[in-house]
């Protein structure tokens, strides 16, 4: 048996214990600490070390049994909690994570690192506590502890530990029983898969044995007591748990995914985890489990691991099903309605497009993550952030429940990042400032996110002193941006994401280098989303950032120029109109403008930027559908609408290549293959043509208003 077949399973749990260890050191109060979240801290350590022990992680488990003895002085009230030991304690969790990164990619971990954390939590215990906390030279898991707590007592003289191993297949019972042989003398080992037990023989804890197996079976598979050397049966133990009193059942050894969260765990080893509540007992606060809750079978499951590839090759089967029956709908509905034996057809066509639907919400709703894997880290960025700006800060998520694809949750926490940095030090301003303008010496940061339509809206608002219209206009001049006084605030404030932007007085480790925002603009409308600002002077900033749920599948409006067949994100569509002659105004160039509301948009010809043929040329006889994109709007003049469809996303550039203004393709019900439009490729596409004079001047110039409206 080969033990490194279950190091993704390690790698995973451990990375969930490490965001759960942060989690609880970033809520603690070191004035009054809670017992619980320093056990739920302190166990979390442990599980880590008896797995990284188990799988030779030596590194890994020496720098886990020094923290994990510090922590249990911190618990025991040997040791006295202040804000600087926290944030060592956090330094030493960020290593644990740099080592156990290192060990994910087959690599040893930093030396000077470990020597260095190890040496800072040696001179803790040496000056708090007077004593030194040497790491084991071998596996923690095979060292008996000094002066062992009673939950964590090796079997006492004359007896045995019995090991029962619940519903566990073949493969994992043999490698389980291996793994035993390593802690001790088997005495004997019978059963079947339903209840496996081994009689071991040895001076070793229940806990150690918890940690080793919990990353290979789930803790409610494990029972441990004790039974008589003589005898070989169990002591004072009940016939269908046989637990001893002095040492309890192995109820929790790493802390699963919730099955409130996703009935399916969906994961690629990479991802940062849900920090969750301690499951081996209630939080502070909380009640008990009653009888209305009781407590699920061992052989039940609440959730399962599936590799993201496999989730991402059955939506890309459920896409080419609904392919499939967008295909035969239509073939049906080409047939004779009034045919009687085509009716039963129809019934069976109608049944399985429901269906089909149903199937596809299902699939996509098992690549749907809490934003909850977002929000996790942000706590510690907050305290690290405005510990460095000398800032009291506040944060408060909502939302956390929200859903979100998970291929767009890896990718909005940078974008994120930076915008929580950038209220930081920007936005939120000094406590002794904020006392004289009469706000709290407590600046407050919300992150929030919630369903709008078809789309997340996530926002990140502040208390500060927002932004000031005045200085964005000035440094803008100072820039060389074309701007004017008579610019709305929304216009104004889209100055922030130009590039080399940056309205900070001085250079920071924090901000100030003109860098990030427009990258932050760009991250977000590469995810089909855009990102709006609403500030006031002196009561803070909103920065609203709207996404769509999946990139999966598309909301999309159909719409046909010439003889072809194009998609237009829904999201981006405002609304559409017949072009009167009257609005539409001759620039300078070959510019073409056309007046909606009291505003100028620009003209788009997608049959002038795409090279298609047969089109309407005259845009008073054509459709303008004004669409926005990057803050501004458009009209893009299209022969028809054909309707509004939800059309399953094919990444054209992996199939293909890259093509301008174009951001992927479907496949129709017909099987032809559309195109999705990209609104500011699109736009950019056709300032490049027009420049290098590859599009010929539009006859129907000549009849419109020549003069540039003021």
């Amino acid at each position: 048996m080969d033990i490194t077949d279950f190091f993704d399973t390690f790698f995973e749990e451990a990375e969930e214990l490490l965001a759960d260890m942060e989690q609880h050191l970033l809520e603690l109060d070191v004035d009054d600490p809670d017992s619980e979240q320093l056990n739920a801290i302190f166990r979390a350590a442990h599980s880590i070390k008896g797995g990284a022990g188990t799988f030779g992680f030596s590194v890994l488990q020496k720098t886990t049994h020094i923290f994990e003895n510090l922590l249990d002085h911190a618990r025991k009230g040997e040791l006295t909690l202040r804000s600087d030991l926290v944030d060592t304690f956090l330094e030493a969790k960020d290593i644990m994570r740099e080592q156990l990164d290192a060990y994910r990619n087959e690599e040893e971990p930093n030396q000077e690192a470990y020597a260095r954390i190890c040496h800072v939590l040696q001179q803790i215990a040496l000056e708090e506590i007077g004593q030194t906390l040497d790491a084991p030279a071998v596996p923690a898991v095979l060292q008996p502890q000094a002066e062992p707590s009673k939950s964590e007592a090796p079997a006492k003289d004359g007896t045995h530990l019995l090991v029962a191993l619940l519903n566990v297949n073949d493969k994992d019972r043999t490698l389980l029983v291996e793994e035993l042989e390593q802690l001790g003398d088997i005495q004997s080992h019978s059963g079947d898969e339903k209840r496996y037990e081994v009689i071991l023989k040895g001076n070793v804890s229940a806990d150690d044995i918890e940690a080793v197996m919990c990353f290979v079976i789930e803790p409610e598979q494990i029972a441990i007591s004790t039974v008589a050397a003589d005898t070989a049966e169990p002591t004072g133990a009940t016939e269908t748990e046989k637990v001893a009193p002095d040492v309890p059942v192995v109820t929790q050894a790493a802390v699963p995914m919730p099955a409130a969260e996703a009935a399916v765990g969906v994961t690629d080893g990479t991802s940062a985890a849900i920090p969750q509540s301690d499951n081996r007992g209630p939080a502070k606060g909380q009640e008990k489990p009653t009888k209305a809750t009781p407590k699920k079978a061992a052989s039940e499951s609440s959730s399962i691991r599936v590799s993201v590839d496999k989730v991402d090759q059955i939506i890309n089967l459920v896409g080419e099903l609904i392919i499939t029956q967008s295909m035969l709908d239509q073939t049906v509905s080409d047939l004779d309605d009034q045919s009687v034996s085509n009716s039963s057809l129809q019934n069976g066509m109608s049944l399985l497009q429901r269906n089909a639907r149903d199937l596809q919400e299902a699939v996509m709703s098992i690549r749907m993550i809490p934003m909850e894997f977002v929000f996790s880290r942000f706590p510690r960025v907050v305290r690290d952030t405005a510990g460095k700006l000398g800032k009291e800060i506040e944060l408060i998520t909502e939302g956390k429940s929200t859903e979100l694809d998970k291929s767009l949750v890896e990718r909005i926490t940078d974008p994120l990042t930076h915008l929580v940095r950038n209220s930081l030090d920007h936005g939120i301003e000094m406590p002794d400032e904020r006392e004289a303008l009469g706000k709290p010496r407590v600046g407050k940061l919300v992150l929030s996110a919630r369903h709008q339509g078809g789309n997340i809206l996530i926002e990140v608002r502040d208390d500060g002193g927002g932004i000031d219209r005045e200085r964005l206009l000035e440094k803008a001049r100072e820039n060389g941006l074309n701007v004017s006084d008579a610019m709305s605030d929304e216009d104004v404030f889209q100055l922030i994401f130009a590039p080399g932007f940056s309205t900070a007085k001085e250079v920071t480790d924090v901000s100030g280098r003109g860098v990030g925002m427009d990258v932050v603009k760009r991250n977000i409308q590469g995810m089909g989303g855009r990102v709006e600002i609403q500030s006031t002077k002196g009561e803070g900033t909103n920065t609203r950032i709207v996404l769509p749920l999946t990139l999966a599948i598309l909301d999309g409006m159909s719409i046909k120029v010439g003889g072809e067949t194009f998609i237009l994100p829904l999201s981006t569509v405002l609304e559409s109109l017949q072009p009167a002659k009257g609005d539409m105004y001759a620039m300078a160039g070959d510019d073409v403008v056309i007046k909606v509301r009291d505003e100028y948009l620009p003209v788009i010809a997608i049959h002038e930027v795409l090279d298609v043929k047969n089109a309407i040329t005259d845009p008073t006889k054509s459709i303008a559908v004004i669409v926005q994109g990057e803050g501004r709007r458009y009209a893009m003049l299209v022969d028809e609408l054909i309707g509004q469809q939800q059309v399953v996303v094919k990444n054209l550039e992996d199939n293909y290549r890259k093509v301008p203004g174009v951001s992927a393709a479907t496949i129709l019900g017909d099987g032809s293959v559309a195109l999705i439009l990209d609104i500011t490729g699109l736009h950019r596409l056709s300032r490049a043509k027009k420049e290098a004079g590859k599009i010929v001047k539009n006859p129907h110039l000549a009849h419109y208003k020549e003069a540039e409206p003021s």
